[in-house]
């Protein structure tokens, strides 16, 4: 068995019918030329050879008794993959909008808690002759970066495929669930080690919140305890800052990663600055049409991963933290230099106060404690009167720079599909992937209906700071664009060289179907 931590338990007991809390993406993949077989088979097929390589396809949560504290994952023996991976075909015209709202509305039901808590659905019907494939899975088990990880289990690196090792083989316990006896153990177990834990980086949190809270010297010698001038403890209510339905709308756009290197380098900013102010200057737009639009500015709700580079645990190692888009200036290339101060000083900030953050920490009773906390919060519809921490969401996840494949197809697309929470109807979530940037907006439908619009106005706010950095540099030849477009030298995970074996296991597959269906 292993323990929940603090934070990934926070993502289980603040779950409501109003607030599922899983993660997802939807990629359309292109199907090899002349295919003539059963995808829907051959993705169960490619995921149940591949459940041993992430951890997150085999575990399931073992409650513990009166819920006096957080439960644990178990190895779930009977995996039903006829209940986990599922097949969907769109009515006609079976157009990207209908798939994106099917995606929104599979979105909004809670995943099954007695079972591991993972879903795909393999969607076709769509009018250009593509395939969909949606997956979603419980925030409480994964976060952005170890979902990357996931997906180098599930994809591969050419149309071959590769060979996957079986799993060792193990004696089966045949359980359902853990006895009282031994649940009752694992949480005064756990619960004693997230103490002595907690207590051993007692002297390193401290130190490391001093350096944060304490100010830097200035030039005269002195500390400066004065707040920055653009502190805002809440931000400016606004159509998205209410308490949401379990109702969902999801839109997704895509942009060249190309042009957004261009704009970072042409303006002297990074590449998530460039989201912000592309986000940013998109919610202006549409928030000054819809005669909403604040005098203050807006501020997002940002991720900040705690995870150390190459660590790929299927767990949550991630913060927050609250930044303003700077939509009180009207001016987008002022704009986007804004945004870019700000966030070298959040950055700044954040790197001090890091090590202060824990991950993990005893609370007992958690599970009915924050569970009834959230319930109560849901149902009383405080959201509507209490003054926002921030206006939404705004992740940048870093993805895979090389083209993937999945069970032969290609994978054209890569939409991340978040979380809205109460409060914040809209998450607005990036990820690149082999050349592109793709955003996915998912929102409350009640608060946001228009989401499409607001799509829309993020491609137009790409246009224009593209614009401005195309007039700040000079011409670029097609090869510097190009350079610009190749993908930065990273440690990628190697997930196996393909081999002519696989295209003989997947032929000899289908030849033996077609055979039993003759």
């Amino acid at each position: 068995m292993k323990h929940l931590s603090g934070v990934d338990s926070a993502f289980l007991h603040l779950e409501s019918p109003e607030m599922p809390m899983h993660i997802g993406s939807l990629n359309v993949l292109d199907l090899p030329e002349g295919y003539s077989g059963d995808f829907f088979e051959d993705t169960k097929a490619c995921i149940q050879e591949r459940l041993h390589l992430a951890e997150v396809f085999t575990r399931k949560l073992a409650l513990m008794p009166l819920d006096l504290s957080n439960p644990v994952w178990v190895e779930d023996e009977d995996i039903d993959l006829d209940y986990h991976i599922r097949h969907v075909t769109l009515p006609k015209p079976g157009s990207n909008r209908q798939l994106q709202q099917y995606v929104a509305r599979l979105h909004s039901s809670l995943l099954d808690r007695s079972r591991p808590l993972w879903e795909f659905f393999v969607i076709d019907g769509l009018k250009s002759g593509q395939v969909a494939l949606y997956s979603k899975l419980h925030h409480a088990g994964i976060d952005g970066q170890a979902g990357v990880a996931v997906a180098q289990a599930m994809f591969d690196l050419a149309a071959t495929g590769r060979i996957i090792k079986p799993p060792r083989p193990r004696a089966r316990r045949n359980q359902y669930q853990l006895g009282i006896a031994e649940l009752l153990g694992a949480a005064l177990s756990n619960t004693l080690n997230q103490s002595a834990s907690l207590i051993k980086s007692l002297p390193l949190i401290a130190k490391s919140a001093k350096n944060a809270l304490v100010p830097e010297k200035g030039e005269n010698g002195k500390r400066d305890w004065s707040l920055p001038k653009d502190f805002r403890l809440f931000a400016p209510r606004t159509s998205l800052n209410v308490a949401i339905t379990n109702q969902r709308t999801f839109a997704g756009r895509t942009v060249p990663l190309a042009e957004v290197k261009l704009i970072a380098k042409a303006l002297g900013v990074s590449l998530n600055d460039v989201v912000m102010a592309t986000t940013a200057g998109a919610l202006r737009s549409y928030l000054k049409e819809n005669n909403e639009l604040p005098q203050r500015s807006l501020s997002a709700a940002v991720p900040v991963s705690l995870r150390a580079e190459g660590d790929t645990t299927s767990n949550n190692q991630v913060s927050m933290v609250t930044m303003s888009l700077a939509t009180d200036i009207k001016d987008p290339l002022a704009r986007i230099r804004k945004i870019n101060e700000l966030s070298a000083s959040t950055k700044a900030k954040m790197s001090r106060f890091k090590a202060a953050i824990p991950t993990d920490f005893p609370l007992p009773a958690a599970p009915w404690l924050m569970s009834a906390v959230a319930s109560l919060f849901s149902r009383s519809r405080l959201a509507n009167v209490m003054p926002p921490l921030a206006n939404l969401v705004i992740s940048n996840v870093a993805g895979i720079p090389v083209q993937l494949y999945f069970a032969g197809a290609k994978v054209v697309s890569y939409y991340p599909v978040s979380i809205p929470a109460h409060s914040m109807a809209l998450n607005v979530t990036v990820q690149s992937y082999n050349g592109r940037l793709d955003y996915g907006l998912i929102a409350c439908r009640r608060a946001v209906p228009d989401v499409n619009d607001l799509a829309d106005g993020l491609l137009a706010e790409h246009r224009t700071l593209l614009d401005l950095a195309r007039a700040q540099t000079p011409a670029l030849s097609p090869s510097a664009v190009e350079a610009l477009a190749a993908p930065a030298k990273r440690k990628v995970i190697e997930v196996a060289r393909p081999v002519p074996v696989a295209v003989k296991r997947l032929a000899a597959k289908r030849t033996k179907r077609a055979a039993a269906t003759a």
